[in-house]
């Protein structure tokens, strides 16, 4: 089992930054690919970035050039760094964890564990 807290999120004005910050209990984190994806209202949770157990990463077409993963393995963390924030990013973001490392990156049914989420409101 792996426990998945989420933490960072808030309100920020459009063209500001926030990193998130995912923070993993339980089974050996570097085993782990771990993903982000955030849910805004009234839509389907969508894939934002991925970081492979390998260090290989994985970002959304909307988030390149602005979101930056990186992990540290020896504090069971993965952090997102978020900048040139847009109205548009505002929404719940989410991290996951896959135990398996075969399956897609981007895909949410890749991934066995999940957070509760972290509030990313973004003000024009």
């Amino acid at each position: 089992q792996v426990q998945l807290v989420e933490s960072g999120g808030g309100l920020v004005q459009a063209g500001g930054s926030l990193r998130l910050t995912c923070a993993a209990s339980g089974r050996t984190f570097s085993n782990y690919g771990l993903g982000w994806f955030r849910q805004a209202p009234g839509k389907e949770r969508e894939f934002a970035a991925a970081i492979r157990w390998s260090g290989a990463k994985h970002y959304a077409e909307s988030a390149k050039g602005r979101f930056a993963l990186s992990r540290d393995n020896a504090k069971n963390t993965v952090y997102l760094q978020m900048n040139s924030l847009k109205p548009e990013d505002t929404a719940v973001y989410y991290c996951a964890a896959d135990s398996k490392q075969i399956g897609n990156s981007r895909s949410a049914t890749t991934y066995d564990y999940w957070g509760q989420g972290t509030q990313v409101t973004v003000s024009s």
